[in-house]
């Protein structure tokens, strides 16, 4: 630092750069996350709901739900987490870094686990599985109530959606399983409506749909 008394110009000492006086760096803007994760996270959705709500019934075809799970629904949404994390969105981090972590780990376990547990009592494990996802979305939903009207509808239907699915399998009663799945359709729709919004007013610097 430089010196109390005055010197000679030739002799004085340089300051240091402080805080206010240093060269600033340009700061970078990050990207919105939420639209990407929004989309992952509906898109895959949406393919599950399919069979789920019994509009396809042919199970065989169902496969292509885990590619999807794995890396747009599942590497994706993990990604756009990270990314809310770096912007300090606690509520985006802890959604889009869980739900990309639970169509991962469903990919994993539709592939590798199912096949391995008794035919008549897998559906055990796959309802508890749903029961607890359907606690974290409960509980989700809650904290949701301080975002605007579109992100609480989201939130308040996929906890359902993860109910119904739990309680028909479970139960191995069908009819509840295909509500899960017309619920899982209609959150598919809520979320890729405010993906939409969201990129659109990124995009074009204004809004163009209300959330509410």
């Amino acid at each position: 630092m430089p010196s109390s008394t005055l010197a000679p110009a030739s002799q004085a000492p340089h300051p240091e750069p402080s805080p206010a006086t240093a060269p600033q760096a340009s700061a970078v803007r990050v990207a919105n996350p939420g639209p990407l994760g929004l989309a992952a996270f509906a898109l895959t959705t949406f393919v599950l709901s399919l069979f789920n709500s019994g509009l396809i019934e042919n199970a065989a075809l169902s496969a292509v739900v885990l590619p999807l799970a794995l890396f747009y629904g599942g590497l994706a949404q993990f990604v756009a987490g990270v990314l809310e994390f770096r912007r300090g969105n606690t509520f985006g981090t802890t959604a889009f870094v869980s739900y990309g972590a639970f169509w991962m780990s469903f990919a994993g376990y539709v592939k590798f686990v199912v096949p391995t547990l008794p035919a008549d009592q897998a559906h055990i494990a796959t309802g508890w599985f749903l029961v607890a996802w359907f606690v974290f979305t409960a509980y989700m939903s809650v904290a949701a109530m301080k975002l605007d009207l579109a992100h609480r509808l989201l939130f308040a239907v996929l906890a359902l959606t993860f109910l119904f699915l739990a309680l028909g399998d479970l139960s191995q009663v069908t009819a509840l399983g295909h509500v899960g799945g017309w619920l899982g359709l209609l959150c598919a729709g809520i979320a890729w409506y405010i993906s939409f919004a969201v990129v659109t007013e990124e995009t074009w610097g204004r809004k163009v749909l209300p959330l509410g």
